[in-house]
């Protein structure tokens, strides 16, 4: 749900509070205390993310905890640890796919058109190397021919 602007949500340990305060400030359009639904997507908008009127409604439902309708400094507080959360399983997921996809044959870093080629036979998925490279050359940044790491993070998200 969150997914396009987690990179730009960061919620770590170290930074928390001030943060998070300026965070919420930056979502309470109105200086009423209080994030509402419509904040909430208008914001997530700003900072390059989108959610529908019902994802943002059923955000604030699932993190409301004294039942308002509306979020307040500890339940914004809540929801963006869960986002923090949710980054960092996609990010080991993410993790987890590229070195399934990397080349073992000395070129560790970067997935190849042959690496791609033998993972997709192992999942059933029959191609040629040109088809692969075509594959590769959509997300191919730097126009090295393989995915780095990043690349592939690029491919997985859009």
């Amino acid at each position: 749900m969150f997914s396009a602007a987690n990179d730009r949500l960061s919620v770590s340990s170290n930074s928390n509070n001030d943060e998070l305060e300026r965070l919420f400030t930056y979502f309470d359009e109105n200086g009423d205390g209080k994030v509402s639904p419509e904040e909430l997507r208008r914001c997530m908008k700003a900072v390059g993310g989108a959610l529908t009127e019902e994802e943002a409604e059923m955000a604030v439902r699932l993190s409301d905890f004294d039942g308002d309708g509306l979020l307040g400094f500890g339940d914004f507080t809540k929801l963006m640890e869960g986002v923090e959360e949710e980054r960092n399983k996609e990010s080991e997921l993410l993790i987890g796919t590229f070195g399934m996809y990397e080349d073992m044959k000395g070129s560790v870093g970067y997935i190849t058109p042959n690496s791609l080629k033998r993972m997709l036979s192992r999942l059933g998925e029959s191609t040629s190397i040109e088809n692969c490279k075509s594959m590769i050359s959509r997300f191919d940044i730097n126009g090295d021919e393989v995915l780095s790491f990043d690349e592939l993070k690029i491919m997985m998200t859009n």
